[in-house]
């Protein structure tokens, strides 16, 4: 037992040391009260819990988002353009003669340029939307952007059912309006 008289043990670096109350015994100090201090060990980062480090920018998901739009909404209007045309310049023809279960593909000669273009817009949309689809998948994995590359697969995925759906609409209207006219 120590002397409750006896002074208190030495302060460590930093923070005061507060004596007992009157009447209660001092506690004991602990063995290694009088040695040097020494420098914290080499894994303090995870014991006092260091903040994670960032792995990299977001860019990665960004780039395969934009790439993804591009894909599902640019090459689907000018899709959808090019069947317009295609359907509005084609459609008295078909009225005139219909062809039954074979298309006489000489009907479409006077729409070739623009066959050409939707044609070249499919191949166009189809390189994004795979260059996205995996760019999305890479920035899922390696958390450079993981919201966005998420929503560049979704809609990379999606993008042929709205390609083909904007090619049918316009066709439809296109059709329509070569029939009336």
């Amino acid at each position: 037992m120590t002397d409750p008289g006896a002074a208190p043990p030495p302060a460590p670096q930093g923070r005061p040391v507060y004596a007992p109350p009157a009447g209660y015994p001092s506690p004991p100090a602990p063995p290694y009260a009088n040695a040097a201090p020494t420098a914290p060990p080499a894994y303090a980062g995870a014991v006092y819990g260091a903040p994670p480090q960032r792995r990299g920018t977001s860019a990665l998901g960004v780039v395969a988002l934009v790439l993804a739009l591009a894909a599902a909404i640019v090459a689907s209007l000018v899709a959808a353009m090019a069947g317009y045309f295609v359907g509005a310049g084609t459609a008295q023809e078909f009225v005139v003669s219909p062809s039954g279960p074979d298309l006489d593909w000489r009907l479409l000669t006077p729409v070739r340029d623009w066959v050409l273009v939707g044609e070249i817009a499919f191949w166009i949309g189809t390189a994004l939307g795979v260059w996205a689809l995996v760019q999305g998948i890479v920035a899922i994995a390696k958390a450079r952007g993981r919201g966005a590359g998420i929503a560049a697969v979704v809609i990379a995925g999606l993008g042929p059912i709205v390609f083909f759906l904007g090619l049918q609409l316009g066709l439809a209207i296109g059709f329509a309006t070569g029939a009336a006219g």
